[in-house]
């Protein structure tokens, strides 16, 4: 007899999983039942969008929740009770939970950690249907709240964009578009960390709103694209500025708007500012310097070269600078491992062009004058409100920052014989996330996938009908620094504060760009009222960054990066990558990506092929130049063509750039691009360690093994790379080498040595020992190790290099980026550090001094090193004194306090380890979110591959097929199975094997089975063929069956006949689905 059933969830299918699009419909239950009234139907359902060629293999998500805009009362009612608005945090525990489930992963699991990325949402899973103008319709999916827009023509399709971009993230919108103008502070409040990062963006992006109208208006001036760009830019503000009118009318605008002060919750004055074009301007300057630059630090370089020179002569300190320097390290991990060569960057330490600064002269230009009130504090890097503590995060550092990663294998290694890609971006975490998740279908665009707040006329990462695409951070050398003479016009000696410079012959004026920020305290921020003048000096070469004297004159040294006053350029790449028709193949994908100006590396998946790009607008220098020190500014060093009232130059052909199709498989983790493809000027990470390493060395042992990777198992090991501790599972061997050289007499080190060996022998993993324990399994062995990595790396080098040499290079490149932002150890000196250590950010081990250790022990144990540093530095090069440094500070960590260790905040209690780690997501608004275990791993994450594309046929082969079973209930017959109403179902009797069949009419190929299963699922059960309905064959088959929506692919059968078998009940009533569908793919 009929049973009730329970609401379905979301799960995905087997070696190929197809998840499938969802349809939830109540249906009332046939039957009187003592526990439910009604049926649910599943939330997938097994038919696609027409132009859907991922067959439910595409997934993503994006922590905490698609919905990040609150009222005042939801804001209210979430920090006294706890609630969450709707969508606010439905994808934050999917996403926290792979850390407990990647082990063993299997493809019918991964709809329990990802969202069904599949095109459209059938009418029963409408959350809201609506449409804010005549020619655009948007639908919010019940599952996560996305918008999926429809227009019927571009400018509705951008209007939608706008509307909906403006419902889930309008304050953030608002506050980024502050950020880029440098005026956070009168926006937000003049917490330190407000002033910080807004001096962070005038440092690397400071226009007026002349410069920002201009760059709208070039856009016009290229091509059609350009001109398509700039309307489609028009018709998204457009549809902005028409959700701002609505907020104010229904008085529902975000709840942050009151909280600082900028609307009045009981007149409803004040509020949001219509948005501009030069809004987005803004915005993308602010996108591009934190994800998209690379380069400017030559100084910072330089700066070690002349410390190494002062300590050991100028032939062997430029060997240690050079061995620390990382440029072309020969050990480093490469995305292009094929033995392709892509030169770029390489120079002569000693071209004509080097301008060192004098020792000792060179300061970092000050952002900021006449402070007054609380600007005039020293106080630095606290923060006045949760939201400046969140906003600190993005301070911009172009040169150190290093987020996102990809793990893409080729057709030939995946046992689908389809690519697979799991790649996404890490962009820190947020409250509301800075990125959303979106589709938009329209007049030359068709795609789903993330956009950042403010920026979302198109997607940025993503999905299109048969191709996905994503990106990393390239970090390479797209900013130089000139070395500007000062000078004056009246016979004056020039001073380093003078305003004037030579430039080709002439002594013009630097121009000003400055504007005064004040603030006051609200409820926000109860920072007391200051303000201050955020200053920048511009030159025909670039933005003064620092001033010094060379030969014993002024000088300025300035950063000129090619996408400056070029911000927006990068969005005709974007709006290609939306297009099906410049995506269809990886040669498409190359020119398209091509078209992107800020640096990233890209990667490209469709159904036969797989492919990387790497992006930037790269300037062609000058013979005999060297773009890795400062430069000296005159015409023979300037860039080719180079244009100084435009910012442009001639640039390295596309066919330069790192490029490959169908390598055997990619990884990127900010690493070195190829072969001869220098690290940036003061980027001194590409060594002989790299988190790299961790996608890299697995994923080669694999396909050297013969192993094939789907969608499960790629998705595990990208996960397991996640959760290990770069330095344990790299360094920790050599170090335990040296200690072990010799017996260890002392036994509480031989224990903490046994405690490490344990860990690493475990894999070196940062995991819990059960799911909510909040205890890491080898507790005692993480907390030692992470006390002793800034001793040891002090140790070993600071009296070896000398303290000024030792302080240089910290200047450059931090010793720690642990997964607590805790052990930093000695730190940088300069008001622009490039230390990227944050508490509960995720992202981990980016840069540090593990290549560094791992070199100079392996040198003194005397194993093969190649690109040594230059010289033996632990134990002045000798294996005993290198050992007993290292017994030293071993003894010293493990006397160390777990309270010491991990101090404790706002979120932990002093002395937790599991907490000091976890990831939070900072609140840009009002909404709070519980932390979670820590993971290294991309914010936006899509877990990818397409089994057809376009012209191949994807329509369900089984609807309205003749369908038998082995038994039915009355009025659950078999036909109910295959009528495409998941209202309705077949129930059979409550045995062990039965069996449903379908009639496909003719022999057809077959690859692929959904089945939408009602609360009376297969524990285990077989999906077998037949031509001739008598003779079967097992084409799938499964003995741990979860229910949910099973989608099944196998290898490709000829067969007209389909059955499920039913081997074994997971309840004692029978089989129950919902919908069986059959596929060709």
């Amino acid at each position: 007899m009929p049973r009730p059933t329970a609401p379905r969830r979301l799960l995905a299918g087997a070696t190929a999983a197809v998840g499938v699009a969802a349809l939830l419909v109540a249906a009332p239950a046939p039957t009187p039942t003592p526990a439910s009234a009604a049926a649910k139907a599943p939330g997938l359902t097994s038919t696609f969008a027409a132009n859907d060629y991922c067959l439910g293999e595409c997934g993503d998500i994006v922590p905490p929740g698609q919905n990040g805009s609150a009222t005042l009362v939801e804001i209210l009612a979430n920090q006294t009770l706890g609630t969450l608005p709707r969508h606010s945090a439905d994808q934050l525990g999917k996403y926290a939970d792979l850390v407990y489930g990647y082990a063993g992963l299997r493809p019918e699991q991964i709809g329990s950690f990802f969202n069904d990325a599949s095109f459209g949402v059938p009418s029963g899973q409408v959350e809201r249907d609506y449409s804010p103008r005549a020619d655009v319709r948007i639908v919010r999916d019940r599952a996560t709240g996305v918008p999926h827009v429809t227009g019927t023509t571009r400018g509705g399709t951008m209007y939608g964009a706008g509307y909906a971009g403006a419902e889930d993230r309008l304050f953030t919108m608002d506050l980024m578009r502050h950020v880029g103008r440098g005026t956070l502070t009168p926006f937000a409040g003049g917490a330190p960390s407000n002033r910080e990062l807004e001096q962070s963006v005038w440092r690397n992006s400071p226009y007026t709103e002349a410069d920002l109208a201009a760059q709208v208006e070039a856009l016009r001036a290229k091509g059609p694209r350009g001109e398509q760009l700039y309307a489609d830019v028009q018709e998204y503000i457009a549809g902005v500025n028409a959700y701002i009118g609505v907020c104010m009318a229904n008085r529902n605008c975000p709840g942050e708007y009151v909280l600082t002060g900028h609307l009045d919750a009981i007149t409803n004055e004040g509020g949001p500012e219509p948005f501009t074009m030069t809004d987005l301007i803004a915005i993308a300057g602010v996108v591009g310097g934190l994800f998209g630059g690379g380069g400017g630090t030559e100084m910072q370089s330089a700066l070690v070269r002349i410390a190494a020179r002062a300590k050991y002569g100028p032939t062997e300190g430029d060997k240690v600078w050079a061995g620390f320097r990382n440029q072309n390290d020969p050990e480093t991990v490469l995305t292009l491992h094929d033995g392709q060569s892509f030169p770029y960057g390489s120079a002569s330490p000693d071209a004509a062009s080097v301008a060192l600064p004098d020792a000792g002269t060179a300061t970092v230009e000050p952002i900021f004058t006449d402070p007054t009130g609380s600007a005039a504090s020293r106080a630095t890097g606290s923060s006045g409100s949760e939201l400046a503590a969140a906003l600190s995060g993005l301070t911009i550092d172009p040169a150190h920052r290093g987020m996102s990663n990809a793990a893409v294998v080729s057709a030939a290694n995946s046992a689908t014989g389809h690519p697979v890609a799991v790649f996404g971006p890490q962009t820190g975490y947020f409250s509301p996330q800075l990125l959303m998740i979106q589709e938009l279908q329209g007049p030359g665009i068709s795609a789903r996938g993330a956009a950042f707040a403010g920026l979302n006329l198109y997607v940025l990462l993503g999905r299109g009908q048969d191709y996905a695409w994503s990106a990393t951070s390239s970090i390479h050398d797209i900013t130089d620094t000139y070395a500007v003479p000062l000078c004056t016009t009246d016979g004056s000696a020039p001073t380093l504060a003078s305003d004037r410079y030579l430039f080709r012959g002439q002594c013009v004026a630097m121009e000003q760009l400055a504007h005064t920020n004040k603030w006051k305290p609200t409820a926000a921020d109860t920072t007391p009222a200051g303000s201050y003048k955020l200053v920048a000096w511009r030159t025909k070469l670039g933005l003064v960054a620092w001033r010094g004297t060379v030969g014993g004159k002024p000088h300025a040294f300035t950063h000129l990066r090619s996408t400056y006053r070029h911000e927006a350029d990068s969005a005709i790449g974007f709006q290609m990558f939306n297009d099906p028709t410049e995506m269809g193949t990886a040669d498409a994908f190359l020119a398209s990506a091509g078209n992107v100006e800020y640096a990233f590396n890209w990667f490209y998946v469709n159904s036969t092929q797989s492919a990387y790009f790497n992006s930037g607008l790269n300037p062609l220098r000058a013979a005999g130049s060297n773009p890795n020190l400062p430069m000296k500014a005159e015409p023979a060093y300037e860039w080719q063509g180079f244009q100084p009232d435009t910012n442009t130059a001639s640039y390295a052909p596309r066919s330069a750039h790192p490029n490959s199709v169908d390598q055997d498989y990619y990884v990127s983790w900010n690493n070195k691009q190829a072969k001869d493809f220098g690290g940036a000027d003061g980027n001194f990470s590409f060594g002989a360690v790299h988190r790299g390493d961790l996608l890299d060395k697995p994923l080669k042992a694999g396909i050297a093994a013969g192993r094939k990777y789907d969608r499960a198992t790629l998705t595990s090991l990208v996960e397991q790379a996640g959760v290990t501790d770069l330095r344990g599972v790299e360094v920790l061997d050599e170090l335990i080498r040296v200690l072990e050289s010799q017996p260890v007499g002392d036994a509480a080190l031989a224990a903490e040595i046994a405690k490490l060996k344990a860990w690493r022998q475990a894999g070196a993993l940062r995991v819990e020992t059960a799911k909510g324990s909040k205890v890491y399994q080898h507790a005692d062995a993480i907390r030692t190790f992470d006390a002793w990595w800034p001793l040891l790396v002090r140790g070993m080098f600071r009296d070896q290099l000398g303290t000024d040499l030792y302080q240089a290079l910290i200047n450059a490149i931090q010793i720690n980026e642990s997964p607590s932002g805790q052990q930093q150890g000695d730190k940088s000196t300069l008001p622009t550090s490039a230390n990227e250590a944050q508490a509960h950010k995720g992202s981990s081990f980016q840069y540090g001094w593990w290549g560094y250790v791992d070199k100079d022990l392996r040198a003194v144990l005397g194993d093969p090193v190649a690109g040594g540093l230059g010289r033996s530095y632990c134990g002045g090069g000798v294996l005993a004194g290198c050992r007993q440094v290292l017994l030293d500070t071993l003894k010293a960590a493990a006397a160390t306090p777990a309270t010491t260790t991990y101090p404790g905040d706002s979120t932990c209690a002093a002395g937790d380890q599991w907490c000091a780690d976890t990831i939070v997501q900072s609140p840009l608004g009002g909404i709070k979110h519980a932390p979670i275990a820590w993971q290294n791993r991309p914010t936006y994450q899509q877990v990818v591959s397409f089994p057809a594309r376009r012209g191949d046929d994807v329509s369900n082969l089984a609807a309205g097929k003749a369908v038998t079973a082995s038994s039915a209930q009355l009025g659950y017959a078999a036909s109910k199975a295959v009528d495409g109403d998941l209202g309705t179902r077949w129930a059979s009797s409550w045995a062990d094997d039965q069996t449903l069949t379908v009639d496909l009419g003719s022999a057809r190929p077959v690859g692929r089975v959904a089945l939408a299963w009602e609360s009376a699922y297969a524990k285990s059960y077989r999906i077998e063929v037949s031509t001739d309905g008598t003779t079967w064959r097992t084409a799938w088959s499964t003995t741990a069956g979860d229910g949910g929506t099973d989608v099944v692919a196998f290898p490709v059968e000829t067969a007209r006949y389909v059955r499920m078998r039913g081997l074994t009940r997971a309840t004692t009533y029978g089989f129950s689905l919902w919908e069986m569908s059959v596929y060709a793919r």
